[in-house]
């Protein structure tokens, strides 16, 4: 990332994965794109050899869900039985491409709502043979510029568009499949690569406002802000209420510097009916740097009620109580961060201080100076604190002066 932030909790925003309302898969079948096997290889090269006539197919991409009491020859046998039984062997063939995913490819059919009405069908057959769930990606060709080994891929690609609905579904290959491709490249600091997926995507859907902003945010994590800027301005103006468009400009205006601009647009996403724990996180931290600390505590405290395990937004409290000479309420705030999270210098070192400036365990409080000196040994003014925590406790013990 190329933020100038020292917590990796404040960051561009994609309307990703992690964000959908339906749950992503554990695994993604589009992983298998990046690192052929043998099976997926002989697949493209027997498609790329047959003749096709009219020179448009379908692909369907299958996985039947595992059970520890069903053999796997069991499913294979009873993909190829439904395969046989729906498909002339003339117009389709199929391939076996990992346990428990399939891959076929037929043509001849009348039309698309045909062709669509035999993948049901086919779904179906297997479903009742096994008592499985089966999931399905369908791609068809020719699709825009997408060649035939494209296809399949599409096809994989769409399986896993599917598995976000859940085990039993049927998606057809659209724009939405390749935001998700995308974002599983992105999970994988695979930046570039994402972004191809994403100008794909937009050749299909031009005013898709996710993959406009995914394709900024990739951007804005590659340094190129001015051309991060154009997609998130882009996105506003297809909808300029979108709240993550306008987290992610405000935040670029935040990384050059020009905090007043951050916050007008940061404080319109606030106003909205949604609450994004990022939004109150990044208002709060700018606004500690204008030094208007009363008016961050309330976005700070909404951002810990949001996401209750950040220690980051209990830590941010407890240095501007400790700006405010109010040692007490920091320490509250400070030992809540450690808690979550031991190793977070900053907060050892808050709460030592805090500890100090009440006269109070002093001994507690050399213990937490000393370890985030020792987490980071170069910052200053975590040795000062140690410092003065270690002259109080010298100066206590010192014999009473005789007159």
């Amino acid at each position: 990332m190329t933020l100038k932030f020292s917590s990796k909790e404040i960051h561009f925003l994609k309307t990703d994965s992690d964000n959908f309302k339906i749950k992503p898969p554990k695994t993604y079948f589009s992983d298998l794109l990046r690192k052929k096997n043998n099976e997926l290889e002989v697949f493209e090269k027997r498609l790329s050899e047959t003749k096709i006539p009219g020179k448009k197919f379908l692909i369907a991409a299958i996985q039947i869900s595992s059970s520890p009491d069903r053999p796997f020859e069991k499913a294979k046998d009873s993909f190829e039985t439904a395969f046989k039984t729906f498909v002339d062997p003339k117009n389709g063939i199929w391939e076996n491409l990992t346990k428990d995913l399939f891959v076929l490819a037929f043509w001849n059919y009348k039309n698309e709502k045909k062709a669509s009405q035999l993948i049901v069908s086919l779904k179906n057959q297997i479903s009742k043979t096994l008592k499985a769930d089966i999931l399905v990606g369908v791609a068809t060709f020719p699709f825009h510029k997408f060649s035939k080994p494209q296809t399949i891929a599409n096809a994989i690609k769409a399986a896993d568009h599917a598995a976000f609905f859940g085990t039993n579904s049927l998606v057809s290959f659209d724009a939405t499949s390749l935001n998700i491709s995308g974002d599983r490249l992105y999970q994988l600091d695979k930046c570039k690569t994402a972004m191809e997926e994403y100008q794909k995507g937009l050749e299909i859907e031009p005013d898709n406002i996710n993959l406009i902003n995914s394709l900024g945010v990739c951007f804005g994590v590659m340094g190129k802000l001015d051309m991060a800027k154009l997609e998130f301005e882009k996105a506003m103006r297809i909808n300029p209420d979108e709240l993550i468009v306008i987290y992610n400009i405000g935040l670029l205006y935040q990384i050059e510097g020009d905090l007043d601009n951050a916050i007008l647009y940061l404080q319109k996403a606030h106003g909205s009916e949604l609450s994004i724990f990022e939004v109150e996180l990044l208002l709060g931290h700018l606004l500690i740097k204008k030094k208007h600390h009363d008016q961050a505590i309330p976005h700070l405290e909404k951002a810990s009620r949001i996401n209750p395990r950040s220690g980051l937004t209990f830590r941010m409290k407890g240095e501007i109580y400790l700006e405010q000479n109010l040692p007490e309420k920091a320490g509250r705030e400070f030992n809540t961060a450690i808690k979550l999270n031991p190793s977070d210098a900053a907060s050892l070192s808050g709460y030592a201080k805090a500890l100090e400036l009440q006269g109070r365990n002093l001994s507690i409080a050399l213990t937490l100076a000393q370890k985030s000196v020792a987490i980071e040994p170069d910052n200053k003014q975590f040795k000062k604190r140690l410092k003065t925590i270690q002259k109080k406790i010298k100066d206590a013990c010192l014999p009473p002066l005789k007159n």
